[in-house]
């Protein structure tokens, strides 16, 4: 019996960002953006998603006179990102 992936990360750039926040403590948008190669528009469509959801966390706040998004990943996020790993895992065998 497959486990069912879980579709909120069954998304392309929604897992490419949890896979990158997994490694960092926090990244900002314009990193996550440049990594991806998403849209400014469609990048902070999928962080609202995420966020939502409470996979990750996003902050905004100004470097200096700039405005600055960042995030970083929740535990809920890091549990979600490994159960659809292991799923994965099931398909592959």
């Amino acid at each position: 019996m497959f486990k069912e992936l879980d579709p909120l990360l069954h998304s392309q750039l929604r897992l490419a960002v949890i896979s990158l926040l997994m490694s960092l403590e926090e990244a900002d948008f314009v990193f996550l953006r440049e990594k991806t190669g998403a849209t400014a528009g469609n990048l902070s469509v999928q962080l609202e998603k995420l966020s939502e959801a409470g996979y990750i966390e996003v902050a905004k706040g100004f470097l200096g006179k700039r405005p600055r998004t960042t995030c970083r990943i929740t535990t809920q996020g890091q549990k979600a990102f490994e159960e659809y790993i292991e799923a994965i895992k099931g398909y592959i065998g």
